[in-house]
């Protein structure tokens, strides 16, 4: 029968905290690789156990996301409501592209070597049955900055309203405890941002570079990021956002990874940024970070994954 996810399904480890190290894999299924992507994301919370087993301490987690090119020729079940493909922006300045990507895997720990070791895994048991679209390795860097030096993350939800705002409940019951989640790659360009005065640099972020207080700027990047409901109540999502970069190449970066209960609210934030809005034509920080992919997926609840519902015929035997 597979999986009936009802309002007490198990989630995935989507609210675990922010950590020192992580890993973005995203991959795209080879026509006849399905059977083998059902194996590996049956087997995820297995493969976790086993790596971190010996280290509980380093709170070594894997998400797994599916996309919506993959999602019917994975499953013999109902699509998730608000799964669909990455919706593209071109605004007057800057674009925000979609790229491919069938899975997911956000992996996560206080090592890095557990996350390198449960990657290596993961690839090799999916070999030739997909191809690897990116692959990124994150660090915590200094006091949770980002590589352009403020801190990100500050306004996650926490607790109940962590779980209001990142867990599907009732309105799509064959979903329940489950997620939604956007990924994007953004490379900076640190020389033309350094040069800036922190004071314009503070202006466009809406912080204080040092003390990390907000500032009323309407059109700076937190306040084209402050999205509200019908209510007027702000509508919260997880960012678990992680710097990267090889000064070598000269590549510097940071990957947003924001997670919420339905796209639309993440969706709504990119449409500021890169459409602007009646203040603003864009999010001055785009002047300076320039987004290189864009996937949409929809995460399952963990059980889910652990009892996975039929393959569809066409794929069942692949």
């Amino acid at each position: 029968m597979g999986p009936q996810p009802g309002p007490g399904a198990e989630p995935q480890p989507v609210l675990g905290p922010l950590t020192t190290a992580a890993i973005f894999l995203v991959v795209t299924v080879r026509p006849g690789g399905e059977e083998r992507a059902r194996e590996v994301l049956g087997d995820l919370s297995a493969l976790r156990r086993s790596f971190g087993f010996g280290a509980p301490e380093a709170a070594l987690s894997c998400v797994a996301g599916i996309g919506s090119a993959a999602w019917d020729r994975l499953f013999d079940h109902p699509r998730p409501a608000g799964l669909h493909p990455f919706q593209p922006l071109d605004g007057p300045r800057h674009s925000a592209v979609a790229t491919p990507g069938d899975l997911l895997f956000h992996i996560r720990a206080t090592r890095f070597d557990l996350c390198f070791g449960l990657a290596a895994e993961i690839v090799h048991r999916l070999r030739d049955a997909v191809t690897v679209e990116d692959e990124v390795q994150g660090f915590k860097y200094l006091d949770a900055r980002d590589l352009l030096g403020f801190v990100d993350g500050t306004e996650n939800p926490v607790g109940a309203a962590a779980r209001r705002a990142v867990l599907i409940g009732p309105e799509d019951p064959g979903h329940a405890g489950g997620s939604y989640v956007i990924v994007q790659k953004y490379l900076h360009d640190l020389d033309a941002w350094n040069a800036l005065p922190v004071e314009t640099q503070e202006r466009i972020i809406g912080r204080t570079k040092l003390t990390n207080i907000e500032l009323d700027e309407p059109t700076s990047h937190k306040g084209l990021n402050t999205v509200t409901g019908p209510d007027g109540e702000e509508q919260k999502i997880l960012r678990d956002n992680m710097p990267f970069g090889s000064p070598g190449r000269g590549e510097f970066g940071t990957y947003f990874i924001g997670y919420a209960g339905t796209p639309d609210v993440i969706e709504r934030m990119l449409r500021n940024m890169f459409l602007g809005t009646g203040d603003a034509t864009h999010d001055r920080i785009l002047d300076f970070s320039t987004a290189v992919t864009g996937t949409l997926f929809f995460v399952p609840s963990g059980d889910f994954l652990d009892d996975l519902p039929a393959a569809p015929e066409a794929t069942g035997k692949g």
